[in-house]
């Protein structure tokens, strides 16, 4: 079975590399990015299983991020855990809208990370194999 792609964006180079320790000593192909603008280059060229990205980002937010996600066929389904610091809320319609599979408080623990990764990645497996 060939390892799950994990697109990091945040453009605090200490967390994408905390997290990607994580998932690379847990069998994830790690893909990063520094802000929106890049990280969708990359979403489109690297096609990932699943992206996490930060809220607050210089070029390009993570919500403008999903939403260029969310409007290209190729990219429209990869699910998506945003990170946010505690003053910057996003609302339950516009996570629906966004289709954000899970929304994390900084700081948070790379494991939770890592536990919502895999719950979200096995659900998807389990909903394509009944489909």
């Amino acid at each position: 079975m060939s390892k799950k792609r994990v697109l990091i964006v945040d453009d605090e180079i200490h967390i994408v590399h905390v997290v990607a320790i994580k998932l690379r000593n847990n069998d994830y192909e790690v893909i990063t990015a520094e802000n929106g603008a890049e990280a969708f280059k990359l979403a489109c060229s690297e096609n990932p299983d699943i992206i996490v990205t930060d809220f607050q980002m210089p070029v390009m937010t993570g919500l403008q991020l999903i939403e260029k996600i969310r409007q290209c066929d190729q990219t429209k389904d990869i699910p998506v855990i945003m990170l946010t610091a505690r003053s910057f809320a996003i609302e339950d319609q516009q996570k629906e809208d966004l289709q954000i599979s899970q929304c994390l408080s900084k700081p948070f623990s790379p494991k939770e990370l890592l536990e919502n990764i895999e719950d979200i990645l096995y659900h998807r497996a389990v909903i394509s194999r009944q489909v």
